[in-house]
């Protein structure tokens, strides 16, 4: 039997499921909504008539991946699984680095699809999409054993550090240049201005109470 005519090995639904959303994703940052189901079929091995039993049209599939572009479980998986045993900095640049391609990941999505927002959270979801808590609580918890050396609270310095990487790697933002996450990273522990005397504790009264709870 030809190859391209073998069944597709049996998976449980939800399986199948993310793994038609797994090859979408490239398909759809590369043509949008031009992309066809056939493409999307043949990038994930299934025939297409397998493809529709999952999904009943190409728009549903598509807001599913869209739906699961913008969920962050992935980006707090890499970013937990940073070697605690590293520095500071080493550890934030590593994190940089992981928040800088979910940032360009995204940008792409949305500069092909013409999108101006996230989406609205629908029932197409597999699940709703959780908060930014759990990557903020991720970068928050590198910065805690290092609470003596900073100026500001954990939370504050992880706010900062994703809000900087964000303008960074944003190509609306960035103008053409981007930050590396060594800068990043630099400008946010070490600042660009040449100290003669220790500069005042401005970031002491931030208050940070309610971020560190939620975490």
């Amino acid at each position: 039997m030809p190859s391209h005519a073998r069944r597709a090995a049996p998976l449980p639904p939800e399986a199948r499921r993310a793994s038609i959303i797994s090859a979408a994703l490239p398909l759809i940052r590369l043509h949008g909504t031009a992309v066809t189901t056939a493409q999307i079929a043949m990038a994930a091995g299934i025939a297409e008539g397998t493809l529709f039993r999952v999904f009943p049209d190409k728009d549903t599939l598509i807001s599913a991946a869209i739906q699961t572009a913008f969920q962050p479980a992935p980006t707090e998986r890499e970013l937990a699984a940073i070697d605690p045993e590293l520095g500071l900095r080493p550890r934030l640049i590593a994190a940089v680095e992981i928040l800088r391609r979910r940032v360009e990941a995204i940008w792409q999505l949305m500069a092909i699809l013409g999108m101006t927002a996230p989406p609205v959270q629908t029932a197409l979801a597999t699940r709703p999409v959780p908060s930014q808590d759990g990557v903020m609580c991720l970068l928050a918890a590198m910065f805690e054993p290092h609470r003596g050396e900073l100026r500001c609270e954990p939370a504050h310095a992880a706010r900062m550090l994703r809000m900087m990487t964000f303008a960074g790697a944003h190509p609306k933002i960035n103008e053409g240049m981007p930050l590396t996450s060594a800068e990043v990273v630099a400008v946010l522990l070490d600042g660009i201005r040449v100290r003669h005397e220790p500069d005042p504790p401005e970031f002491s009264d931030v208050p940070d109470a309610g971020a560190e709870a939620a975490c």
